[in-house]
């Protein structure tokens, strides 16, 4: 049997992620390899660690990224602060939500779920109810930005009720980093994970997270050990610290990790505030052109995210052929429905490098020509 390379064809990623990359950060991904542990590199990842600290707008000292896609990110954030028999609210309006509640409770612990419609946000007062009926509650988890839907939360009210009631955070930010304001620090969040491949536009395998003093003071205080040694942050830290020798934890996707200072830097460059208004604009264009199409959103626009837009299919249309000729005529990639979704509604991604007016152009048209 022989077997060539493989060549893929160059499409436009317009789905719920990955989303289109760079050329940049495709070009930093071809730099000479060098060692995990060379002292050029670990100044590359100090500098890592400056950068993620801005897209996520704290000054925490754990701000790093796991060697992971973001559901790795996600599971690193339960393994480590929940522990057997701890109660955690769970909000629960979509997919993300539910494998928040599947995380507790492979952890041991107990899920008090608070859940809201499909294509709603998180009701805070729901979350006061839950926390005011479970006095013990220790963890209260929502997902910011919920892909599923294409639903923004309102984390800086959600957060707010954690602390009155002495409750640690853990935040979906997987598709809210780099898309809409995520400011950790002034909304005093206390674990927040996402990707690399949403609105960063980067390579997927990368879990950017940030944990507060609180969180990490929780993880050394633990009476149960981690469950997970691979994502143990308490090993982990002696990799990523900056203090004194670093300690080998795992062999490091040192590509990858030049890709994302590559990604990041050019948010840095961009500005956040420009890149939050970029995906807003690009939203705009969209949304003219879908009404214009006599398509509808799932999400009503004070809550809809604007780096993933989740519209209703119309009546009469075969969901996978229409997706399927956009792949096969455009080379343009938009995303199923997911759960109670699945088959209702279509996902279309304005994230990073494709939140631009000529994606948003070949969109519409395409669906436009094909709906006909």
């Amino acid at each position: 049997m022989t077997i060539g390379s493989f060549y893929p064809p160059q499409r436009t990623l317009m789905g719920p992620g990955p989303s289109d990359i760079y050329p940049q950060v495709l070009q930093a991904l071809s730099r000479p390899t060098i060692g995990h542990l060379d002292p050029l590199f670990i100044g590359m990842m100090d500098e890592l660690k400056q950068l993620l600290q801005y897209a996520f707008q704290t000054q925490n000292t754990f701000t790093i990224a796991v060697s992971a896609p973001g559901s790795a990110g996600m599971e690193a954030c339960f393994v480590n602060l929940v522990e057997p028999g701890d109660k955690v609210i769970v909000c629960r309006n979509g997919v993300f939500g539910d494998r928040m509640r599947e995380n507790v409770e492979r952890c041991g612990g107990v899920a008090v779920m608070v859940d809201n419609n499909w294509g709603e946000p998180v009701d805070p007062a729901l979350v006061a109810q839950a926390l005011e009926s479970n006095p013990d509650a220790k963890i209260v988890a929502f997902v910011h930005a919920e892909t599923s839907t294409g639903a923004l939360s309102d984390a800086e009210a959600i957060a707010k009720l954690a602390r009155e009631h002495d409750c640690l955070t853990i935040v979906d930010a997987v598709t809210s980093l780099g898309g809409v304001p995520l400011l950790v620090d002034e909304w005093q969040l206390d674990a927040v994970y996402s990707g690399s491949q949403k609105c960063l536009s980067c390579v997927p395998g990368l879990s950017p997270l940030t944990f507060s003093e609180k969180a990490v003071a929780k993880i050394q205080s633990r009476q149960a050990p981690v469950q997970s040694w691979f994502l143990d942050q308490s090993l982990v830290l002696g990799y990523w610290s900056g203090k004194g020798k670093r300690s080998y934890h795992h062999t490091a996707p040192v590509n990858s990790l030049y890709a994302l200072h590559e990604a990041l830097v050019l948010l840095q460059n961009e500005g956040l505030e420009n890149a939050w208004q970029r995906h807003k604009d690009a939203h705009l264009e969209l949304r003219e052109g879908l009404e214009q199409l006599g398509i509808e959103f799932v999400v009503d626009e004070a809550h809809r995210l604007p780096q993933l837009n989740a519209v209703y299919i119309p009546d009469g249309v075969d969901d996978a052929e229409v997706r399927k000729t956009l792949l096969e005529r455009y080379n343009l990639e938009i995303g199923a429905g997911l759960g109670a979704l699945a088959g209702k509604a279509w996902r279309i991604g304005l994230m990073g490098y494709a939140a631009r007016s000529e994606n948003v152009a070949l969109c519409l048209r395409a669906l436009e020509t094909t709906l006909k």
